[in-house]
């Protein structure tokens, strides 16, 4: 069992190669219609995915309309395939010189002081490389479970002073001491399933949903201000952080209640963003199960 697992790992890997040394023949301004289109393309064949999506979107009541329902999740399909390999590209064309000329910054200045001047959605693939480029980043990620692929990854995708944390290690103290000692942004995806034993269920876009804690009890230990936002692809290699003003919570003293409050509203600013940009959220994962 375990040669054959490490075969199938060698031909993923493999496909994975050769897919890349194709990929690099494509121009980088190409890339996000290539993935766009094949995924648009593909669209109808996964039939699940794309009933999960249109259910989402009709309960988030981003629209009462069917057929809109259908279009927005086939440009949400077709958006994450071109972002991803849009990403790939993102080392190419923008660099630690020019990366200000590739960002809108869209919210209060405090924010982006916070996160881009000082040592969730849409396109966080390219913002990992591009904040990258100002201050080290510590980022929560499930590994790949091919050891091959993951180490693909890092040396073609996660580059630069980015660490990568499994998502089943957690906080640990060296993580923490690392986060303070290099002043590194710490990001989360924050708008996945936890599951019943480690999420909060809170509200999201009008429905009850599992909610990571890990933002929420970072602050109240550390006081560390949260950014709830995301970043936004206007065009090619050019982005929007959409955001607001940084989250600064008072403890009441009933510590499941605050973590609840923080949740909350760190779900109401994420969902401010998707109703904005709807077409690049990823409606088709099981968010609310």
């Amino acid at each position: 069992m375990k040669i054959l697992r490490q075969l199938l790992w060698f031909l993923e890997y493999l496909a994975l190669w050769l897919a890349s040394l194709l990929y690099r023949l494509v121009p980088a301004r190409r890339a996000y219609a290539l993935g766009a289109g094949a995924a648009s393309l593909v669209y109808p064949l996964f039939r699940e995915r794309r009933r999960i999506a249109m259910d989402n979107i009709l309960r988030a009541r981003i629209t009462d309309d069917p057929a809109e329902a259908d279009r927005i999740a086939r440009r949400a399909f077709g958006h994450l395939a071109g972002h991803l390999l849009e990403a790939l590209k993102v080392g190419q064309v923008v660099t630690a010189e020019n990366w200000r000329e590739h960002i809108v910054f869209d919210g209060p200045a405090e924010t982006f002081e916070l996160l881009l001047e000082r040592p969730d959605h849409g396109v966080w693939e390219a913002a990992v490389t591009i904040i990258s480029f100002t201050r080290p980043m510590i980022a929560v990620a499930r590994k790949m479970n091919n050891p091959l692929v993951e180490r693909f990854l890092k040396k073609h995708h996660f580059r630069g002073a980015i660490t990568i944390i499994p998502k089943k290690q957690g906080f640990t103290p060296s993580v923490l001491r690392q986060w303070k000692e290099t002043g590194a942004a710490m990001t989360l995806v924050m708008d996945q399933h936890a599951g019943r034993k480690q999420g909060v269920i809170v509200d999201f876009m009008g429905r009850p949903a599992s909610t990571h804690t890990s933002p929420a009890r970072l602050h109240l230990k550390t006081g560390a201000p949260i950014l709830a936002g995301a970043f936004i692809r206007d065009n090619a290699f050019h982005y929007r952080m959409v955001t607001d003003d940084p989250i600064r919570f008072t403890p009441t003293g009933d510590k499941e209640r605050d973590v609840a409050d923080l949740l909350a509203e760190i779900n109401r600013r994420l969902e401010a963003v998707i109703r904005r940009y709807p077409e690049q959220y990823l409606w088709a994962h099981k968010r609310w199960r």
